[in-house]
């Protein structure tokens, strides 16, 4: 047991009682990855329950992974029942149920199984001397504001969504250039050649948006990116805006075309499209230990330190 557990006592009272684990179940087929996958899930749901925590795994979790012996619940009922979500995988695995929760405001913590990992802070060998403290309420809260977009087709929505990283416009795999009208707060900013345009949050700027070129942006800055993907004019550079900013993006020309919220594909655009964006009433609810560094996080995630002192 950790030396704090020993100070403070195993069952002292938590901040949370009923807590809900998701593990990552999107994961190779093979029976060694899943039987690896349950076995974290059972530890970390043992590892709360020393400290008279009430565990739920969440419903999908249990089935893709064969847990047994918890009560299950949907992503709704975690957001109406749970006081804490741990997130047990990468970040896709957390940005994932970070928008099912952002509207009940249920809090995250994320324990790393994936790679990089940028929002999942806790590392999957020593979990338990970060979680542990955690439990009692001694962490750092980050509220990260989400994207709300809508597709509109010929004066109707067609589709409405949230994201925490970001919403991409793109074209097929084997289509041409894009050309897209983007206006800011309805004032015309550009036409625009391309393969696609992002527009991400903060969170999402260690992510698609960085590979094209776009800036790292600190998550408390009120800001979105939006970075063309291969534009055909050197001089399409990322913007950033004021997150109050309402963005619209107008399908001008191309083929095979489609949207994509934190990656996740929705339905085909088509020519006369547009896209509407802007800051969610939601944000996702972070935590993280105690004395957390953002750029202590990009040190460690891009290997900053790498030839220094």
């Amino acid at each position: 047991m950790a030396a704090w557990a020993l100070s403070f006592g195993v069952r002292m009272q938590t901040t949370f009682r009923k807590i809900a684990i998701l593990g990552k179940y999107q994961i190779s087929p093979s029976q060694d990855a899943r039987k690896a996958a349950r076995a974290v899930v059972d530890d970390v749901a043992r590892f709360l329950i020393q400290f008279g925590c009430e565990v739920v795994i969440e419903a999908e979790s249990a089935e893709n992974l064969d847990v047994h012996g918890y009560p299950l619940l949907s992503p709704r009922e975690i957001g109406e029942q749970c006081d804490l979500c741990i997130a047990i995988g990468g970040d896709g695995t957390m940005l994932g149920i970070a928008r099912e929760l952002a509207p009940y405001g249920t809090p995250l913590i994320g324990i790393n199984q994936g790679r990089l990992g940028f929002v999942t802070d806790l590392p999957l060998n020593h979990y338990q001397d970060q979680l542990g403290p955690m439990l009692h309420g001694i962490y750092d809260q980050d509220l990260r504001p989400l994207i709300y977009a809508t597709i509109e087709r010929e004066g109707e929505q067609i589709f409405s969504g949230h994201a925490v990283n970001d919403v991409v416009v793109s074209r097929g795999a084997m289509s041409g250039m894009l050309e897209f009208r983007v206006e800011v707060e309805g004032q015309f900013v550009s036409n625009q050649r391309a393969d696609g345009l992002i527009i991400a949050t903060p969170t999402g700027s260690t992510a698609y948006s960085l590979s094209v070129g776009g800036p790292i942006v600190h998550p408390a800055t009120s800001g979105w990116v939006v970075a063309p993907i291969a534009p055909h004019k050197l001089s399409n550079r990322p913007l950033v805006l004021p997150d109050s900013s309402k963005i619209s993006l107008k399908l001008l020309s191309g083929r095979d075309m489609s949207a994509k919220f934190d990656m996740l594909n929705m339905p085909e655009l088509l020519i006369g499209d547009i896209l509407h964006v802007e800051r969610s009433q939601y944000s996702a609810r972070f935590l993280h230990p105690k004395g957390w560094s953002y750029f202590a996080m990009l040190r460690s995630k891009l290997g900053w330190n790498e030839g220094g002192s």
